[in-house]
């Protein structure tokens, strides 16, 4: 199929969950993806936070290469000695006891609230199955994990959906308080929210979480899909603060591109998990655990996850030093970055793809900047140079507005 071909052929193949615009990526080295006509775009989005080390990695590919010749598939009818020996990376490197695998962040999260909702019924009994989440979090679109999201964009075509769920506003620890009481199994938190604005949880309410969860027999659950994995410049998001959940759910770039979730837990929540209560057939095979334990080697080393603090924090200074009225705040850690402006970020997004930078948004007005962990100082410089030359159109659609 001719690229020109391509944005015909999938609004006619495809069901349409997404609009994509009409450029057609071809390859990509590191940083950079060439499109089907072979012109250079800065990659500042990494798949959404997935691709950490760089498209087409030579180490990744060799690996994959290995075990695609080695052994692909067994379902989790067998055992496979990949699986395990990234479940070992994953348990030695973290507070928990156990993993289970899947195949996506939703799936992993899906997996949590079902474990949530068995460990209190057979520790607490029938009437313990509250959830508590935050207002702009995002935990996924299948039914499960869309009940722990927010956004009432996503819910409403899809209700009714798993019932029994609050949300309150992130970092606000008295209207946790009001909600959370002797019927609340769990409460589900990313450290830092990605996909509502890269807003960060303080170390000081993930430790008020952790104090309510105990008061009342809950598990803290911590949602690092996005922001776990190197990518806040510690292996995990909540290592800072200190606070230890009882689960916690990894996807994005664990395997490099490949599809995978994680679902960490306490030996204690592991204990309430029978054969047969949960599963996945494609889940921890030996192909995408083989990369994931590349990965996992490669993004736990202190010199990478010192870089990417540094980078963060050289790119966080360039972007409050961006000339623009419209810039309300930049936050965020390490390479997970959020602008917030005070319009419309799309036709931002869009003229900067023209121009050779692909960044992507994290809710209406803020861009969210998530580029691979391993970028070249150089390359971020010129991303940023490029980010500046594109600011004006704001101003553009403002006055048109």
């Amino acid at each position: 199929m001719e690229a020109d071909q391509v944005p015909g052929a999938a609004s006619r193949l495809l069901v349409p969950t997404y609009r994509r615009p009409d450029v057609v990526f071809a390859r990509g080295q590191g940083s950079t993806l060439f499109d089907a006509g072979g012109n250079k775009y800065i990659d500042f989005a990494a798949g959404i936070a997935v691709t950490a080390l760089g498209h087409s990695d030579p180490g990744w590919a060799a690996v994959l290469a290995d075990q695609a010749g080695t052994l692909d598939h067994v379902s989790n009818l067998f055992h496979s000695v990949p699986q395990l020996v990234l479940a070992e990376k994953l348990i030695q490197a973290s507070f928990a006891d156990r993993v289970f695998f899947s195949n996506s962040g939703s799936e992993a999260n899906e997996a949590a609230l079902k474990f949530a909702r068995k460990w209190a019924r057979m520790n607490h009994g029938d009437d313990k199955t509250h959830l508590v989440a935050f207002e702009h979090g995002f935990h996924g679109r299948t039914m499960g994990a869309l009940s722990l999201t927010e956004k009432a964009r996503y819910r409403e075509p899809f209700a009714p959906l798993v019932p029994g769920v609050s949300f309150v506003p992130l970092n606000d620890l008295e209207a946790v308080r009001r909600v959370v009481n002797d019927q609340t199994c769990a409460v589900f938190i990313e450290p830092l929210q990605g996909e509502g604005g890269v807003r960060p949880a303080p170390a000081s309410f993930l430790r008020g979480l952790r104090e309510l969860c105990d008061m009342h027999g809950a598990l803290l659950v911590f949602d690092e899909v996005q922001c776990g994995l190197g990518r806040t410049g510690s292996l995990w998001a909540h290592q800072a603060s200190g606070v230890v959940p009882d689960i916690m759910t990894l996807a994005k770039p664990l395997a490099g591109g490949l599809p995978i979730g994680a679902t960490l837990v306490t030996e204690e929540v592991a204990r309430s998990i029978e054969v047969g209560d949960h599963g996945s057939t494609f889940g921890g095979g030996p192909l995408v655990c083989r990369a994931a334990c590349y990965v996992f080697d490669r993004i736990n080393q202190i010199g990478l996850l010192d870089d990417v603090v540094e980078k963060g924090r050289r790119l966080r200074a360039q972007l409050a030093e961006l000339p623009s009225d419209h810039i309300l705040e930049v936050r965020g850690e390490g390479l997970l970055i959020g602008v917030e402006f005070s319009r419309p970020v799309k036709p931002l997004t869009e003229h900067a793809l023209r121009q050779g930078l692909i960044v992507i948004n994290a809710g209406d007005n803020v861009l969210r900047i998530c580029p691979p962990l391993t970028i070249e100082q150089s390359e971020i410089d010129a991303g940023m140079s490029i980010l500046a030359e594109c600011l004006d159109v704001l101003d553009v659609v403002g006055s048109e507005g």
